[in-house]
């Protein structure tokens, strides 16, 4: 991919900004979170030129925005953030990308590094066991009749009810792991077919499970609010999405949506922005879709975070009330919601769409537990799986300039297939087991392409997003033992 050579006028250290007369047609300009030497790396590649792209889509407010974790993505960046109006403006399957609801789940537990390192092997193994992964895989959870519609509908509740979790994890999950308008009936059948098998798996990629320690505590007012209590406290991390059901819920939408747009006389520079009205039946029928292939997922993370427990208790020989292992927060990172803000004065409803960004609402807001009144949202940022990951909050500078919104991770510096030419997967777990990281892995492949050098790294990455104000850093924490598909 040739490198970007379009206009790009510094703001200050931590913002650039792409101006509206760099292309004939754009409607804001483009905001970039960035530092000078991650520009150098950004527009290695044409990111930025999707930034304004963005910018073209009817009813986008304010400005496109770009994460300091920004790379090449399906019509919208990675790490892009936008907001149309409901009145009159947009929704794009591209903006929320093939895995709806990729998120990323946190549990702590009571237990420290000297409980936990001795049986490392051990507890890798159990968790590898207990939680399927990899292409394909399928869960242990047999879906039957209509139980797919009652997932779709529910989300993280219906996991609750069957013995998968604990009530309180519900009030400690965005959108209490139900996002309200999911219309099963706007999923596909093959969408559905390919999600009934997968319920409780964690797929391939860069998903992953993440044992940790806590590594450096920086605010400790709002980490004790999280049960983040000191150095070398392990915490257990999940990532994952809504596997092959999300998938198909994009593909099929976007083919839907490039129709749509002849019939609404929609023309932007990329179909891969393809798009329709917020208010139309082909937009009302993708968000009802979308939703549930979000609540899906929730469910997903909530079945993989009870076998976690599972797993722990059974290896440590400890009860789950004397482990802890309660939920921190679990936050997506790839959706659109229909949220208010307030734009130059007003208050406007506005349909935003973050694709591998995080939500970042600050202390107060009514959409966050009562436990996190006065923190503000937890956000959580993984790294790659030999370096850090952070636990932050959102800001109200977020509300202001992102929407309520930052970062989601560090980053690809590398596709997976550039990856795999300069790595060996054998090298990657060599390397990795020297640094005290037990890896459990399903192919050799799969670790090259997910290899630390194929990332930002993310503590530059969470630097930027809390130098300029848009989350701030709560804790850092760094892996022992990381599962991948």
């Amino acid at each position: 991919m040739s490198p970007w050579n379009g206009p790009l006028e510094k703001i200050d250290d931590y913002r650039w900004r792409i101006p509206r007369s760099y292309k004939q047609g754009m409607r804001v300009p483009g905001i970039i979170y960035a530092d000078a030497d991650m520009v150098k790396q950004i527009c290695q590649e044409q990111a930025l030129e999707q930034v304004a792209n963005v910018a073209f889509l009817p009813g986008i407010v304010d400005c496109s925005l770009a994460m300091p974790d920004i790379h090449w993505g399906y019509g919208f960046p990675i790490g892009g953030v936008a907001a149309m109006r409901v009145d009159d403006g947009v929704v794009s399957p591209g903006g929320v990308g093939f895995d709806i609801n990729c998120g990323v789940r946190l549990l702590r537990t009571n237990l420290m590094q000297d409980e936990v390192i001795p049986k490392m092997k051990a507890l890798m193994d159990a968790l590898y066991n207990n939680v399927p992964s990899g292409v394909g895989s399928k869960g242990r959870i047999r879906l039957k009749g209509g139980d797919i519609n009652e997932v779709l509908r529910k989300g993280s509740r219906w996991a609750v009810e069957r013995g998968y979790g604990r009530p309180e994890d519900l009030e400690h999950t965005e959108e209490n792991g139900e996002m309200g308008g999911a219309d099963p009936s706007k999923v596909s059948g093959r969408a559905k077919e390919r999600g009934t098998p997968q319920m409780g798996t964690l797929g391939s990629g860069n998903h992953f499970l993440e044992v940790a320690l806590v590594d450096e505590i920086y605010e400790a007012d709002a980490a004790k609010a999280m049960g983040i209590d000191e150095a070398g406290q392990v915490m257990l991390y999940v990532h994952c999405g809504s596997r092959g059901l999300g998938h198909q819920v994009a593909d099929d939408y976007i083919k839907e949506m490039v129709r749509a747009m002849t019939k609404y006389g929609i023309d932007l520079p990329d179909r891969q922005l393809a798009c329709s009205p917020v208010n139309s039946p082909e937009g009302q029928a993708y968000l009802g879709a979308m939703r549930c292939a979000a609540n899906y997922a929730w469910a997903n993370r909530q079945c993989i975070a009870h076998w976690v427990r599972e797993a722990f208790c059974r290896v440590l020989g400890v009860k789950e009330a004397d482990a802890g292992l309660e939920l921190i927060y679990d936050v997506a990172h790839n959706i659109a919601k229909i949220e208010e803000h307030q734009v130059n004065g007003r208050n406007l409803k506005l349909c935003v769409h973050r694709k591998g960004a995080t939500r970042a609402f600050p202390a107060g807001h009514p959409e966050i537990p009562p436990k996190y009144a006065h923190i503000g949202q937890p956000v959580l940022i993984p790294g790659d799986m030999g370096r850090f990951s952070y636990v932050l909050v959102g800001t109200e500078q977020a509300m202001k300039e992102t929407f309520g919104s930052t970062c989601h991770g560090a980053g690809r510096l590398q596709s997976r297939s550039a990856a795999k030419r300069h790595l060996s997967g054998r090298d990657v777990l060599e390397s990795l087991q020297s640094r005290g990281i037990t890896v459990r892995a399903g192919s050799l492949a799969g670790l090259a392409e997910e290899a630390p050098e194929a990332y930002k790294d993310v503590s530059s990455v969470v630097g930027v997003a809390h130098n300029a104000g848009i989350s701030k850093r709560v804790a850092r924490t760094r892996p022992i033992g990381v599962i991948k598909g």
